[in-house]
């Protein structure tokens, strides 16, 4: 599910993988499947995220970041 507000370019997206208000999502961005990317959130294009990840709202992901299966990352963490 990708909510009708967030900016998602890249085609790169797993199966059941949501994508709530106000994400941004680069072209090049790579997302497993099973995500939970929350709400303000961004993903540069040079990211890669594994299987079963959950980002919380306020993060953002640079260029050059690989986050393996099953990460959690909290609340604003840049």
């Amino acid at each position: 599910m990708i909510h009708s507000t967030a900016d998602v370019s890249s085609i790169n997206i797993g199966e059941n993988t949501d994508i709530w208000q106000y994400a941004v999502v680069l072209q090049g961005a790579v997302i497993g499947h099973h995500c939970n990317i929350n709400c303000h959130t961004f993903i540069e294009n040079k990211v890669s995220i594994g299987n079963y990840v959950t980002i919380k709202s306020g993060v953002f992901l640079w260029d050059g970041i690989t986050l393996e299966d099953e990460v959690f990352i909290g609340p604003n963490v840049t």
